[in-house]
């Protein structure tokens, strides 16, 4: 019984990120949102495990693919649609945009445009949780593309060092941007990489949220208990292009048609369904979801522009010249 809830509250969750990546993806298109979107559409699993296998004090740190990451720690959706649109109400006023969502309320540390630049920040979060005594776990997203960067290793090294509770984990979804893994890697196996600096690793297939949780969850115990943190390898796969921008012409349709049969989200409904004493409630789910994905979208496009006094806070030292 446990797990069938389970399922229905992950399912519930999976849905909520895709729809809001559609409705993101139209609105873009009619000019509603500018600037970058990036979408989280076909790796839900990876932000919604995740999140289920920490704790509300726990934090965690991203790159510029962040949308699904945020619903999934609790951001409201239309406090997240709100800053797509560049509304007041957004939940980085509208200045910061799909890059860079940060939630204060639910410990979601950003959002960072930057690629691999946010990894020594999440380093400096787990630390300072360590020298203040705080039993709280830092998860780190990336992608496969930042596994290079500089920063990261430096980020690493040191987290191996002073057995910092954090977590890396590395959404390596084939491709960075429009370069396939093994064109930008001599070894395509990025959980290796943790051999090098004295930590734990793992390495596996985000095509069950269930799995996602509990391995994260091993990672998440052995940071909490001292035991320092883990480099964990989560191969996934977008559905979109690195962005609204890219019509991702570098994959075969069959290559992604394939890909979409290992759908966490399809699946985990596939297996809701066979259930008849959860047809119902998939059904009311749905209904549900649609709702708030509406509400979302009303609420941002209602919602104020940022007014003068913010923008000249934000923008200007001193006196702004009226």
């Amino acid at each position: 019984m446990k797990r069938r809830e389970e399922g229905l509250e992950f399912f519930r969750q999976l849905l909520l990120i895709r729809r809001f990546e559609e409705e993101s993806a139209r609105a873009y298109s009619m000019g509603k949102i500018g600037g970058f979107l990036h979408l989280y559409i076909g790796q839900e699993a990876i932000a919604v495990g995740a999140c289920a296998a920490i704790q509300k004090d726990d934090y965690a740190v991203t790159t510029y693919r962040d949308h699904g990451l945020a619903l999934a720690r609790g951001m409201p959706p239309g406090v997240a649609m709100a800053e797509l649109y560049g509304k007041q109400t957004g939940c980085s006023q509208g200045l910061g945009g799909s890059m860079h969502f940060f939630h204060s309320e639910t410990n979601m540390l950003g959002g960072h445009g930057i690629v691999g630049g946010h990894r020594p920040l999440a380093a400096g979060v787990a630390f300072a949780s360590k020298y203040q005594g705080y039993p709280h776990v830092t998860l780190a997203f990336y992608g496969e593309g930042a596994s290079s960067i500089g920063a990261s290793h430096e980020a690493m090294s040191l987290a191996a060092l002073w057995k910092l509770p954090i977590v890396f984990i590395c959404e390596n979804n084939q491709y960075a941007m429009g370069t396939p893994l093994k064109r930008h890697l001599s070894i395509t196996d990025i959980s290796l990489k943790a051999d090098a600096y004295g930590m734990a690793k793992d390495r596996f297939v985000a095509d069950d949220v269930f799995t996602v949780r509990d391995r994260i969850q091993a990672a998440v115990d052995r940071a909490r208990s001292g035991e320092g943190p883990t480099l964990i390898e989560i191969r996934t796969y977008r559905f979109r292009g690195h962005s609204m921008s890219d019509p991702a012409k570098y994959r075969t349709k069959s290559e992604l048609d394939a890909e979409k049969q290992r759908d966490a989200l399809t699946r985990l409904e596939k297996q809701l369904l066979e259930d008849d004493g959860t047809k119902d409630q998939v059904a009311a789910i749905r209904e549900t979801v649609e709702a708030e994905i509406a509400e979302a979208i009303q609420f941002a496009e209602s919602s104020p522009e940022p007014g003068l006094e913010l923008l000249e806070a934000t923008t200007y030292d001193g006196d702004f010249a009226r």
